[in-house]
């Protein structure tokens, strides 16, 4: 049984637009989902940041954040995350200072070190490519803004305060968290994915925020009556995703048998295949097994769900009997 294994599950929303839907629907809809989750007993619900991708409202994660905590009550709530390559550490730390000082004990600041996708949404932003590369320079910035001036500056109201702090691994981000003792969220399968956990936990260094590794795997996730119908579940941003790398657009999500009828070509065949690999999906039985297989390998302490569809009352459907495991 799965609650012998997982100690807790979480939720990363991405506010995807769904196809005849409005950006601001989608983000109504993050609030709601929210609500339901906090009623679910799910112990977090992140929202991301994503620029310039019409077929994705999450563009900012700490706004959207904002909205989530003051509709919710117990629920922490947080960001999976902020890409710090984006911005100033001194904003970010007032941003989460003014999070935390209006929903204490409640927020989670999530930090991811990806760059815009194309060249000209990273010089919208005023960032190069080569931003990612001091991620670990701005990480060490911003954790000082909490703990006290910079060169007489301060982050005001953050100094003194402690949101829980996560780090999102990309390729060099298990390291990074480790020399900075934080928590990582980390997604993946197989081989390279316990060994980047494995090199985590070996390099971890305590720190304030920190005293031991703690390791939260990220991991999409659809719950149905029967296998079937909960692999549906996944066919729409599946088919989102592989529609964006052949034609660099990350259109609405559709019904699921209305893509499924759709002819594709050989390279889209391929990448959406691709897209559904290492994806979970099953009944409630076959999903506990294949997540308890999962945290035995991975040692993980917490699980974050990214499951997202083009029907609402079925994703709703899925995590309420995924909540049913933990």
């Amino acid at each position: 049984m799965l609650h012998r294994y997982v100690t807790s599950l979480s939720i990363l929303d991405r506010s995807l637009v769904r196809q005849g839907h409005s950006p601001a629907a989608a983000l109504r809809a993050t609030v709601r989902f929210a609500r339901q989750a906090e009623e679910l007993g799910y112990r977090r619900f992140w929202v991301a940041e994503h620029h310039s991708v019409p077929g994705v409202a999450g563009s900012a994660p700490t706004v959207l954040a904002a909205a989530v905590a003051a509709a919710t009550e117990r629920i922490r709530v947080g960001t999976g995350g902020v890409m710090l390559p984006n911005h100033r550490p001194l904003v970010v730390a007032e941003q989460f200072g003014v999070l935390e000082s209006l929903y204490p004990g409640r927020v989670d600041m999530g930090l991811g070190r990806s760059v815009g996708f194309t060249g000209g949404i990273r010089r919208a932003l005023g960032h190069d490519k080569d931003a990612a590369d001091r991620f670990g320079g701005q990480l060490a910035e911003l954790l000082g803004f909490f703990t006290g001036g910079r060169d007489g500056v301060h982050a005001v109201p953050a100094e003194g305060l402690r949101p829980e702090v996560f780090v999102l691994a990309m390729g060099a981000g298990a390291d990074v968290a480790a020399e900075h003792g934080l928590p990582l969220v980390i997604g993946g399968a197989g081989d390279r994915l316990r060994e980047a956990i494995g090199r985590y936990r070996t390099a971890f260094r305590p720190s304030a925020w920190a005293a031991a590794p703690y390791v939260m795997v990220a991991a999409n996730i659809a719950v149905g009556e029967t296998a079937e119908r909960a692999a549906l579940l996944q066919v729409p941003e599946a088919w989102s995703t592989a529609h964006s790398r052949t034609r660099g657009v990350f259109p609405p999500l559709r019904p699921a048998r209305e893509i499924l009828r759709m002819e594709m070509t050989g390279r889209e065949r391929a990448l959406f295949e691709e897209s559904r690999k290492g994806q979970i999906h099953g009944t409630e039985q076959e999903v506990g097994m294949r997540l308890a297989d999962l945290v035995e390998m991975t040692g993980a302490d917490e699980v974050l769900v990214t499951m997202n569809t083009y029907d609402l009352d079925e994703r709703l459907d899925s995590y309420r009997r995924l909540a049913r495991l933990a």
